[in-house]
């Protein structure tokens, strides 16, 4: 059997790398430096980690209902798109996050209730974009797939996330019992 080089395994490495190392970033992507510095802070603290997760998913919603109602923006079916795949990236990381805290047995009733009111909020603002995309069908077909998505995952969490609650809550009543004399 012939082995390459160490110059050619060298050579492989640093192409490789890079590939790795760029697929390995793209889950913080929609990210800002200063957000990210902020959940770094926050990776131990689940209240205030998942506080942060919801604040900057409404942000990116914000960002993309005030792109839509600029008028100077020419390519709004296109940015619609990109920015919703940018608030489902972020919304993902929030739903790994409710579910690893989740299985660390953390108690986050506390911060589950706000995710579940941003899901609300969410869900009425996705809807209301949907049937904006019914009255201008051309621009909307470049982003009625993703937003269909978005709306789904949303869907989907809002309903996990109650059901985890509600399971918190069951079980923080069964551990006062236990505690009680």
């Amino acid at each position: 059997m012939i082995f390459p080089s160490p110059f050619v395994r060298i050579c492989v490495f640093l192409f490789c790398f890079p590939a790795a190392f760029s697929s390995a970033q793209g889950r913080h992507a929609s990210l800002t430096p200063a957000e990210a510095d902020q959940l770094r802070d926050t990776a131990m603290e689940p209240d205030q980690r998942l506080k942060l997760f919801v604040k900057f998913t409404r942000a990116r919603l914000a960002s993309l209902e005030q792109m839509r109602s600029d008028p100077k923006v020419t390519d709004r079916g296109k940015q619609t798109h990109d920015q919703l795949e940018e608030f489902l990236a972020l919304y993902d990381e929030l739903n790994d996050n409710v579910d690893t805290y989740a299985g660390r047995k953390n108690d986050i009733r506390k911060p589950l209730k706000a995710v579940i009111e941003a899901d609300t909020e969410f869900q009425a603002k996705l809807r209301a974009l949907k049937d904006a995309a019914g009255i201008q069908e051309a621009e909307a077909k470049q982003y009625e797939f993703v937003l269909s998505n978005v709306i789904d995952a949303v869907d989907s969490g809002a309903d996990d996330h109650r059901k985890l609650l509600a399971e918190e809550e069951e079980a923080a009543k069964h551990k006062k019992k236990k505690a009680s004399p």
